[in-house]
């Protein structure tokens, strides 16, 4: 059977669910009604009949997924893989991992099938499409590497004895390497964004995970079927007053995949900049987002904005979050870096929220992963977030944007806010490297290309 085939079967309503029932429902183990759809499908094997198993279910941080598993009782073979149902993300991440310790191996991984795993101390790497999407740990992706190299070797050493040993050789380094004798690198780099790497010390930073969020190139987006996106979001007529027109095109909706349509504005924020506003309403299930888009260039240097929460009136302040900036609490010592939540036009009580419900949705630290000291932790720093949303407890909020997009209201405005700071700073090699910016060329390039000819 087709995967489009069995997709259909799995998503044909069963006698309990209703007209509007979601095809994708969150994962819980106290819901009885979520049962996986099973077909009957062939054997690769022993070409025979087997069952496939699909459940299709909803995770926080990796939207839709389909958890796939098929038995075969004439061979006794078996397999599972998970698969993105959700939408490819608008930028592609990469995690770079220090791992020093035996619990690092440890650390959960979602790995989807566009991903690459690399270990640059052993100029190890595997390449994206080599292998189905898994949710495992470091150790289980170094354990399916090892599985994959020994898997032909009894054929290579009847053919030729020198390759075998060598790869002998770097199995024995790969086996060693889980018993971290020496600190290594992992990174996990997917260009369709939906890959994720566990930070045990959640919601604080951890400062052996790097994550990194990037434009994917013009090559990525080709192997990912969104060549021509780009071209498709391009306004027919550049020369087109968009300030007095709400536009609206047709999407599918974030959360059921149901047909939606989103109305995109340029709105001019007084004291600022213009942005653009982009909502999407769901008539099926009911679900809206909005997402906030620069309207203009590059700021010549980046902006790092401070306010201390002093009275309750200050949750009202208008905020325009951009991808390019980050939060930080100092009082809690959280931390939340760039491209987290998107970009945001919305008060500060409206963005403490977001952090709050993205704290307490993150799957790494409920249910059967979560331990007593973690869901502890995670409790007490919700309930001081709390304290600060209903102003029982004062506290500072940085925004720290190299793009300089970003904006909090100064409702003294045009005179000083005596609660609020606002500096301007030069970014750093990394911070325009980041951007783009320190290949990117505005002044020069004309005459350089005439002289090439």
């Amino acid at each position: 059977m087709s995967a489009l085939g069995a997709m259909e079967a799995a998503a044909a309503p069963g006698p309990g669910a209703g007209p509007g029932g979601s095809l994708f429902r969150p994962l819980s183990a106290e819901d009885g009604e979520q049962q996986p759809a099973e077909i009957e499908s062939l054997c690769m094997n022993c070409f025979r009949n087997g069952v496939t198993r699909l459940l299709l279910t909803r995770i926080p941080f990796f939207k839709e997924i389909i958890v796939s598993s098929f038995s075969c009782d004439s061979c006794s073979w078996s397999n599972t893989e998970i698969q993105s149902a959700g939408r490819i993300q608008e930028q592609g991440v990469r995690y770079t991992l220090a791992v020093t310790s035996r619990q690092d191996m440890n650390r959960e991984v979602v790995k989807t099938d566009c991903a690459s795993a690399r270990i640059p101390e052993l100029d190890f790497e595997i390449p994206a499409f080599s292998q189905k999407g898994v949710l495992t740990t470091i150790e289980g992706i170094i354990d399916r590497a090892v599985a994959g190299l020994e898997q032909d070797q009894p054929a290579r050493r009847a053919t030729d004895k020198e390759v075998a040993r060598k790869i002998d050789e770097f199995i024995g380094k790969l086996r060693q390497l889980k018993e971290v004798n020496s600190p290594f690198t992992f990174i996990l780099d997917d260009p369709s964004g939906n890959s994720f790497v566990e930070n045990p010390h959640a919601p604080q930073r951890d400062e052996a995970l790097v994550v990194t969020h990037y434009r994917r190139s013009p090559q990525q987006s080709a192997v990912l079927g969104l060549e021509g996106e780009e071209v498709d979001a391009k306004p027919r007529d550049a020369a087109e007053d968009l300030r007095d027109e709400v536009l609206q095109f047709n999407t599918n909706c974030p959360e059921c995949n149901a047909p939606a349509s989103t109305n995109m504005k340029l709105v001019q924020i007084p004291h600022f900049k213009e942005v653009i506003i982009m909502a999407t309403n769901c008539d099926s299930c009911g679900h809206r987002t909005n997402e906030v888009k620069s309207g203009g260039a590059i700021e010549p240097q980046g902006t790092r904005i401070t306010l201390r929460i002093t009275d309750p009136s200050d949750m009202t302040r208008d905020i325009l979050k951009s991808e390019t900036c980050s939060v930080e609490i100092p009082e809690l010592e959280f931390e939340l870096g760039m491209g987290a939540l998107g970009g945001k036009f919305t008060t500060l009580e409206g963005l403490l929220k977001d952090i709050r419900d993205l704290v307490e949705k993150n799957p790494f630290t409920l249910g059967d992963s979560s331990t007593p000291s973690r869901t502890g932790k995670l409790q007490e720093f919700i309930g001081k977030l709390q304290d600060i949303i209903e102003g029982k407890t004062q506290a500072h909020v940085i925004m720290d944007d190299p793009a300089g997009n970003s904006y909090l209201q100064n409702v003294y405005a045009p005179e000083e806010d005596p609660e609020l700071r606002v500096q301007r700073y030069e970014r750093t090699f990394e911070q325009n490297e980041e951007l783009g910016l320190n290949d990117m060329r505005t002044e020069g390039y004309e005459t350089e290309a005439a002289s090439g000819r």
